[in-house]
């Protein structure tokens, strides 16, 4: 499936070509690499959260890689979130955002916006009453994105639920 999104850096119209693809394909690998060397930088340390590749298949799930002409430069995807065992997640049938980043060379044009809106149409397609994440103080431009698209603190879930740095967001997902 392909979609497409535009947004603007001020200089002139981009368009991203959002695709659903493995997690473990080679340019979601390229994208993951740069995410995990902008946490070395932000936090002093890789995201340790454990990941498969099987959780963003479907129907367990879905992975985005959003591409400026050839080039990938944006990525993001959505897994299931297990209530019973999380405890404090909201929602019924929560799905969880995990690697959603963009390309330092390719920001502030849209893109990450465009990524999250495809993951919500698609978790909430696909049953999901929630979108639940973690992210960290150190990534205060991902805050400001979540909260001005409807994200809401929750209380602490996860991986990094005893973190000092980490900010839990959550968003219900109404039919549209």
């Amino acid at each position: 499936m392909r979609v497409q999104r535009s947004g603007t850096d001020g200089a002139g119209s981009h368009t991203l070509k959002i695709v659903r693809t493995r997690y473990d394909s080679p340019d979601s690998q390229r994208l993951i690499d740069e995410l995990q060397a902008e946490y070395v930088w932000r936090y002093g340390g890789q995201d340790s959260t454990p990941v498969a590749t099987g959780e963003f298949e479907p129907p367990n799930g879905l992975f985005l890689v959003g591409y400026d002409g050839a080039a990938p430069v944006a990525m993001g995807g959505w897994r299931w979130h297990d209530p019973e065992t999380s405890g404090s997640v909201p929602g019924s049938s929560p799905a969880e955002i995990k690697r959603t980043y963009v390309s330092a060379q390719a920001r502030g044009r849209g893109h990450a916006r465009a990524i999250l809106a495809e993951l919500e149409q698609t978790a909430r397609a696909s049953g999901a009453d929630w979108l639940v994440l973690e992210t960290g103080q150190a990534q205060p431009e991902a805050i400001q994105l979540y909260r001005t698209a409807g994200y809401v603190d929750i209380p602490a879930f996860g991986h990094y639920r005893h973190a000092p740095l980490a900010v839990h967001l959550g968003k219900p997902l109404t039919v549209s």
